[in-house]
């Protein structure tokens, strides 16, 4: 008898190479894991979870007015991209850091995806990426995979959660979507307790549980107008610090002020020409170098201690390159 997995091969293969649209007779007639003995109703719900099982999976099955089906190539694979050998060994070198990493959530997909990278090209061994010391990274691949299959399904989800102050609290959360920053990950997600979107760093998650109930059915729904780029913050406002920093901005660098305020902070234009913009950051370390990366123009005002700790670090570097 042919298990379930086997039927679903069976029956991609059957659409991926049909040249037209196909009906359900047809697939029950010549795809192999559907029992002669089945009455039609019972066919036609085995059909259909089938179909949705292949949809989840990434094949972009579509129907026509009559009813039939067929598999949209287009839809369903990705359009061919050509690689130089050194692109393709440069890729390989990546994707390599990525796999081996524990902490990275897509692993053996990403190890299907190498295979088909096949060259002939020497790639030395890649080093695993670092985790941060500042949180607990052990479930945060596991983590992720699971919020990421909950957001793609609309189930709300359950956690323990310890926010940088070192403060527990359980949360109850729609999850809208992920991202990454320094090895990092960040939920954004709609927590129903306070009714507003929050990001949470999944290192910080524990006692992860995904509704159960209905899963089939959405619990949610992502609103049109929500874009996660809306969430991802500046570099330094990931951490455990809190305070508030004012970056003048020379005139030449005034106009980079005014795009910076656009993701985070304010700013007030001074007689000079230049801008002054207050920010909240939460690593300070991180907004030093932000600051002598973006620069040159940009100095910190306030506070005070971090624009003296910018001043020694720069005259430390001047004095070792003398």
């Amino acid at each position: 008898m042919t298990d379930a997995a086997e039927r679903l091969i069976n029956l991609a293969l059957f659409l991926a190479s049909s040249r037209g649209f196909v009906t359900a007779e047809q697939v029950r007639a010549e795809v192999d894991g559907y029992p002669a003995s089945q009455d039609e109703s019972a066919f036609l719900r085995m059909f259909e979870r089938d179909k949705d099982e292949l949809r989840s999976a990434g094949l972009d099955i579509v129907s026509d007015a009559e009813g039939r089906y067929r598999l949209d190539a287009e839809g369903t694979f990705a359009s061919s991209v050509p690689l130089t050998a050194t692109e393709t060994a440069s890729l390989r070198l990546v994707a390599a850091a990525f796999a081996d990493d524990p902490t990275f959530p897509f692993a053996d997909d990403l190890r299907l995806a190498l295979v088909k990278l096949a060259t002939d090209a020497d790639t030395p061994d890649a080093a695993t990426i670092a985790s941060l010391a500042e949180d607990v990274v052990v479930d945060q691949g596991e983590h992720v995979a699971q919020l990421d299959a909950a957001a793609s399904a609309g189930k709300r989800v359950e956690f323990d959660y310890v926010n940088a102050q070192g403060e527990h609290k359980h949360h109850k959360v729609e999850p809208y979507g992920q991202f990454v920053r320094d090895g990092l990950w960040y939920l954004v997600a709609r927590d129903t307790d306070l009714a507003e979107i929050r990001v949470y760093s999944v290192a910080r998650i524990s006692a992860l549980e995904v509704n159960a109930a209905r899963p089939k059915s959405p619990d949610f729904s992502v609103p049109e107008d929500f874009e996660i780029a809306h969430f991802i913050g500046l570099p330094f406002q990931y951490g455990a610090e809190e305070g508030t920093a004012v970056v003048r901005f020379a005139p030449s660098a005034a106009w980079k002020a005014l795009a910076f305020a656009n993701v985070s902070g304010s700013t007030e234009e001074d007689a000079d020409g230049s801008v002054r913009w207050t920010v909240r950051y939460r690593n300070g370390r991180a907004v030093r170098a932000w600051v002598v990366a973006n620069g040159p123009g940009l100095t910190i005002v306030e506070p005070e201690s971090l624009a003296g700790e910018l001043a020694l670090e720069l005259q430390t570097v001047a004095r070792a390159h003398a």
